[in-house]
């Protein structure tokens, strides 16, 4: 993870709204023996908002698909968390939403710059995995467009936005921000889908892919069918170090491979970096090289230190460095990770 920059103008003013949300879960605590000041404390909550993030207007990548390209791939004070991003596709029967951005403020962002675009409501939502860059933004569609609307999530996504990793996610991007992302609230997918569900909205049919652990155990990529154009979440990144703490370096690879044989020739959307057709062997050339280091350091007992040393020196992963986001501060972390996985497996 980057470092993340000094601290702006506006931070005593975080400071102050900090301090607030603190006296307001202070006063929540004492609600139960003062239900007068139990309801002060959500008007305070309520009100503590971080700033707007600033416009970024959506791309036009295909007959039906609009991305919200995000400039950087890791969260800091500046960007406001505006990390990942955030794709719409336009449909007959209204817009759908793939992966809603890391705050509410980001998820409002996106709100605005889709009222340029279309007049349509947003009628779905799909949130790839539980990284919280990738689903709390889902506070400013329901805000929006109603508590029922639809949002679809592998039911393991789910569970882990309900449970400690959804509160861990939305603390982290606080602290990585600088209080940006004040105000979020932990808005959990509402609707299922699994492997093969087809979804009819008119003249543009989506499809969900699911094919075990790759970047989390319960990633979902979506398939835009009439364009032959498939968001592939964090499955596939480009130019950027994939976090694979959740994941699996085999997992990924096997995943992949079975995207291809499934939709042969597709453009793939990545959840950060710009479409390509290219992406995929990107991708799939660097897990590859890194695993098969990893395997032959732990078939040898060396350590991951050998793993590292090996998979660097590779033209496959050497050549990979100047152009990939958080290559320093995280390429030996990853490389790592592969090592113990395939310790494990040995």
């Amino acid at each position: 993870m980057q470092r993340l920059r000094p601290a702006t103008a506006f931070q005593p003013q975080r400071r102050r709204l900090l301090g607030w949300g603190l006296a307001a879960a202070g006063l929540a605590a004492a609600g139960a023996a003062a239900p007068h000041l139990a309801a002060f404390a959500t008007d305070a909550a309520d009100f503590i908002r971080g700033p707007k993030v600033p416009d970024v207007p959506f791309t036009k990548v295909s007959d039906h698909v609009f991305v919200i390209y995000a400039a950087d791939g890791f969260p800091t004070e500046s960007n406001q968390g505006m990390m990942s991003n955030i794709t719409a596709v336009k449909t007959a029967k209204g817009v759908v939403i793939l992966d809603t951005g890391a705050s509410v403020q980001i998820g409002e962002m996106a709100i605005r710059q889709l009222r340029k675009l279309t007049d349509q409501p947003v009628v779905a939502v799909f949130n790839s995995h539980y990284h919280g860059d990738h689903w709390l933004g889902n506070d400013a569609f329901v805000s929006a467009y109603g508590q029922d609307l639809p949002i679809y999530a592998m039911p393991h996504t789910r569970e882990q936005i309900l449970g400690a990793t959804g509160t861990e996610w939305q603390q982290a991007m606080l602290k990585w921000t600088n209080q940006s992302s004040a105000g979020t609230r932990i808005v959990a997918p509402n609707r299922d889908v699994k492997h093969g569900d087809v979804f009819d909205f008119g003249d543009v049919t989506l499809r969900a892919h699911h094919y075990g652990t790759a970047h989390t155990p319960s990633d979902v990529c979506i398939e835009v069918v009439q364009d032959k154009f498939t968001y592939v979440g964090d499955v596939m990144m480009n130019r950027r170090i994939a976090n694979m703490d959740d994941g699996s370096y085999p997992g990924s690879l096997a995943y992949m491979d079975k995207m291809e044989q499934a939709i042969p020739g597709s453009n793939w959307l990545p959840g950060h970096g710009h479409a390509g057709r290219e992406v995929m062997a990107w991708q799939r050339e660097l897990f590859a090289a890194i695993w098969e280091h990893a395997q032959q350091a732990a078939r040898d007992m060396a350590g991951p230190d050998a793993a590292i040393a090996a998979a660097k020196a590779d033209p496959r992963v050497a050549s990979k460095a100047k152009e990939t986001a958080g290559w320093d501060n995280n390429i030996g972390k990853y490389i790592s990770l592969a090592y113990l996985e395939a310790e494990q497996k040995a």
